[in-house]
């Protein structure tokens, strides 16, 4: 894992003042394909998502914590509590169902200090799915809140980067399994359909 972490902080950080270096790894973090991969919600294997090549919000946002903490910066993880059925996107009829079955969730993201204030940063989204009605957060400027992917359902907890083993620390039971399985499908299929629009 420390290879490939140091090798893509070196690559994306080489020759930049430390806005574009902040900008940049934030692009190459959150333009990593969206996926839910359960054996990367840990704080010890969520750099696999550089092998891998796809990842949701908790190893996006640990890998995004550990490069911007290599840049100076001061981070703490925010968690918020989310419902699936109140994302604004157009569910395929089972994974709407799905959706609505399943308990209140966690969503992870980061806030920043720059320039005196904590920024909340979320890379969550691929501009891949940005037809979706989802906020890629394009166009960053490094010093400015992102938006959410998601409304949340209660009050933001904020953790210190060494709470990363129980930040996101829950069980993951058959049912989100076959959610996580079906959404990540769907997923794929959508990126697959704008590849097509963009070709034609």
């Amino acid at each position: 894992m420390a290879s490939i972490i140091h090798q893509r902080f070196h690559q994306w950080t080489e020759g930049k003042d430390a806005i574009d270096a902040r900008i940049t790894i934030y692009e190459k973090i959150r333009d990593i394909p969206y996926a839910i991969l359960p054996e990367l919600i840990h704080h010890e294997r969520y750099a696999n998502i550089l092998h891998l090549g796809r990842g949701s919000c908790t190893p996006k946002h640990f890998l995004l914590s550990w490069m911007y903490e290599r840049l100076g910066l001061m981070v703490l993880y925010a968690v918020y509590p989310f419902h699936w059925h109140d994302i604004e996107v157009d569910y395929p009829p089972k994974l709407k169902r799905m959706a609505q079955m399943l308990p209140a969730s966690n969503h992870l993201a980061c806030k920043v200090e720059i320039e005196g204030r904590l920024v909340l940063v979320d890379a969550t989204v691929d501009v891949c799915l940005e037809p979706l009605g989802l906020p890629a957060n394009k166009g960053w400027n490094g010093v400015k809140d992102t938006i959410l992917p998601i409304d949340p359902a209660g009050e933001c907890q904020l953790y210190h980067p060494c709470e990363a083993a129980s930040v996101m620390d829950v069980a993951i039971d058959d049912t989100h399994l076959a959610f996580y399985d079906e959404l990540n499908s769907w997923l794929d299929e959508m990126r697959k359909t704008q590849l097509l629009l963009q070709e034609k």
